[in-house]
């Protein structure tokens, strides 16, 4: 048997490495911090995207689908695998940033996400083959994949072209879609539709299978709004623009299915649990109101100019939706506990710095009046981020650190 609650720990300890690098990061901008912001900064994004939010979807993915197959010494030696190359990782991006030793292990996290997306297509109890939820999760998987072809491409970029061409930045926006439209957001509403079929819920298997198409179409459609930085022709707005609607229209149809069956589904969720999944529903409709205004021409330049609004979105992604999400099913499987001071904490971090960052961004725009010492006060309300995570982090590794939490 695996503890995976210890698992969860070595990934909320990641979480709490990437908050505590976040904060240095925005501290950076006013004052003299002895290091290197562009290395910091790769190490802060690699350790949150597969250091905290990999492990966590990894390990609900083998609780739910793979426990029962029986494949525990397996499963460990990927997860030993994985963790050598995170930590290699976030030891050798804030020294070297992208060099020698900090390539070999991104590398080698490749291969171990490549690892894992096979032990989970080849093991999968035959029981779970046939479900919707499986479904979803076999496609994030391929996302997965998919999305593992931006970072080879940056190696031949950089060995070639150099960091200045478009294929540079366009190679890393293709593993940023893939990641967080296609790896993180399948898995999760798999995991969603896992629970209410667990529920005895069944669904009209057309409107799921619109559903599907409709969702998976804006996933590789929607790409085309990431290379629009560039002004490419006019083909490329238009395909991003039908992705933005289909993608649209798949969480209205979502919708659609689910209302009616979510107050039964919402007694099993801890109060805490179910306002973190509101909170995401919520960003979710801003999201995708964002990528449609995204697909006209002037709008797409205007983020790439200000990069304010680039930033701001990137968080409401990671942190309004995914990592909300993600947290209310960890502990909807009791992987972990959400003390009410984490979620307060989380909530004003969130609202605060994202308010401040998108007001920064319109008031570049639209000319008005700026926030004196912004990046100074914007770099104090960050403090509470790791605040918020060392609250979730303690009372989840220390349960006597704060029994009434």
């Amino acid at each position: 048997m695996i503890d995976l609650k210890k698992h969860i720990g070595i990934a909320l300890a990641y979480f709490l490495v990437v908050a505590l690098m976040g904060v240095l990061l925005r501290f950076y901008v006013v004052t003299s911090l002895p290091f290197n912001y562009k290395f910091l900064l790769h190490a802060h994004s690699h350790t949150a995207l597969l250091g905290w939010i990999y492990l966590g979807l990894a390990t609900l993915i083998y609780k739910i689908f793979l426990s029962v197959a029986e494949k525990s010494k397996h499963y460990k030696r990927i997860f030993l695998f994985t963790n050598i190359c995170i930590l290699g990782m976030l030891v050798t991006f804030p020294i070297q940033g992208y060099a020698l030793f900090s390539i070999i292990f991104s590398t080698l996290f490749l291969f171990a996400s490549y690892w894992f997306a096979w032990f989970s297509i080849k093991h999968i109890p035959p029981h779970f083959k046939n479900r919707f939820s499986w479904k979803l999760i076999k496609t994030s998987l391929w996302y997965l994949v998919i999305s593992s072809l931006g970072p080879w491409a940056i190696g031949g970029v950089m060995a070639t072209l150099g960091t200045e061409s478009i294929w540079y930045k366009t190679s890393i926006y293709f593993y940023l879609h893939f990641q967080y439209n296609g790896w993180f957001i399948l898995a999760l509403l798999g995991v969603l539709f896992y629970i209410f079929e667990e529920k005895g819920i069944q669904f009209d298997p057309e409107k799921l299978k619109s559903f599907f198409l409709l969702l998976n179409f804006g996933v590789l459609f929607t790409l085309f709004l990431s290379a629009l930085w560039f002004v490419p022709p006019i083909v490329f707005y238009l395909v991003g623009l039908a992705g933005a609607v289909a993608q649209g229209l798949a969480f209205y149809e979502l919708y659609l299915l689910l209302k009616d069956h979510f107050p039964r589904v919402q007694k099993s969720f801890a109060p805490g649990a179910f306002f973190l999944l509101k909170i995401a529903g919520g960003l979710l409709v801003a999201k995708l109101l964002i990528q449609l205004f995204s697909a006209h021409p002037y709008v797409a330049r205007l983020a790439f100019q200000l990069k304010d609004f680039v930033i701001g979105y990137l968080h409401l992604v990671f942190l309004g939706i995914v990592i909300t999400t993600l947290l209310a099913f960890l502990n909807y499987f009791k992987l972990i506990k959400i003390p009410k001071s984490f979620i307060w904490t989380f909530i004003f971090s969130l609202a605060t710095t994202e308010l401040l960052v998108f007001y920064n961004a319109f008031a570049l725009w639209l000319k008005l009046p700026f926030i004196s010492n912004y990046y100074m006060l914007l770099a104090i309300l960050s403090l509470s981020f790791p605040i918020a995570v060392s609250i979730l982090f303690f009372k989840n590794i220390f349960p006597e650190y704060s029994k009434n939490g």
